[in-house]
């Protein structure tokens, strides 16, 4: 019996340590194109946009926090936005500019195992996001006076933890089943770790796609047409209303429009070029990747500061005291 249990334990030892080497496995992001010609051009454009988008986005998450008029539904959910979008690219943007200035552009397994987790909890959440943002506009203007009853405060955290967790819950299931998943081949056709790991996969699951898609339906495409709908329902609304009503109904709708066209493409192209198998050359798929992380992230700070009225007002205030301290 003794003899039993002492194999049984060096077989429960012999499985943990080749999970260990199976997630220390390095795999190379071969998705980079002209790399040593370009390294220290890659490097200073990649490090300026990070910044930007780090800044940009904390400029407008500070004023929202310090100005007591900003702390409505709308304002909170924008600032809960850009806090997203920060940690979607610092998923990324950190490991891109290590790569740059490395010789070998290499990633554990477990690390690209956490980056997925993190690059698709964060895509998840920027859709169900838009979506609360789109169910506060049309209760403040298809329904003004029971918008206090409806967006108080209980229901604002409902949602926003509803954004939180709810990603997490799906990618978890995706990021576990694919650390099973023996690998047979260590080129990254990418430059991060998105979908294009499952082709490093021997075999494909089927659970593994099927929920693939559940997620993709529960986390992208839902949340963006039930934004689409509502949007359209208020536009339906205002259009039956007065012309003073339409303008306002379309300067705090369009901005979350831009923003829901940007992150679909961004989401679509995603899907398309990782999942399905095409003959896209190495300089356009390096191209279109790089558009991927490097206009949405920027996007959102921009249009959120200068759409939006009531939030452009405290930058420009910031800005024409920066041009008096210089004076002085």
């Amino acid at each position: 019996m003794r003899l039993i249990n002492f194999f049984f334990l060096l077989n429960t030892f012999r499985s943990t340590v080749m999970d260990y080497e199976h997630n220390l496995t390095h795999i190379r992001v071969a998705g980079y194109v002209e790399l040593n010609k370009f390294r220290y051009f890659f490097f200073c454009i990649m490090f300026v946009v990070y910044s930007l988008i780090l800044c940009s986005n904390f400029t407008i998450v500070y004023l929202i926090c310090v100005h007591k008029d900003l702390h409505r539904p709308m304002y909170i959910f924008i600032a809960a936005l850009l806090l997203n979008c920060s940690v979607f690219s610092t998923t990324v943007y950190p490991k891109l500019l290590i790569d740059f200035l490395s010789e070998e552009q290499i990633i554990s397994y477990s690390a690209c195992l956490f980056q997925f987790f993190m690059f698709y909890c964060g895509s998840g959440s920027e859709f169900l996001l838009l979506a609360a943002m789109a169910y506060d506009r049309y209760v403040s203007i298809c329904k003004p006076l029971r918008y206090a009853a409806i967006m108080k405060k209980k229901n604002i955290i409902v949602l926003l933890i509803f954004a939180c967790l709810i990603p997490p819950l799906h990618i978890s299931v995706l990021t576990i089943l694919s650390s099973k998943a023996k690998i047979c081949k260590f080129d990254l056709n990418g430059i991060f770790c998105n979908n294009t790991m499952y082709k490093l996969h021997c075999l494909r699951s089927k659970f593994l796609t099927i929920f693939g898609v559940v997620a993709l339906v529960d986390l992208s495409i839902l949340p963006m047409l039930f934004t689409l709908f509502t949007y359209t329902k208020i536009f339906l609304i205002s259009y039956q209303s007065c012309k003073e009503f339409r303008r306002k109904a379309a300067e705090t709708c369009f901005p979350h429009l831009l923003v829901l066209f940007s992150f679909s493409c961004l989401v679509f192209y995603d899907v398309i070029i990782a999942r399905v198998d095409s003959d896209i050359p190495e300089t356009l798929r390096f191209i279109m990747t790089l558009q991927m992380i490097l206009y949405h992230p920027l996007f959102n700070p921009f249009i959120y500061g200068l759409k939006m009225k009531e939030i452009s007002k405290y930058l420009k205030k910031i800005l024409c005291g920066a041009k008096r301290a210089e004076n002085v």
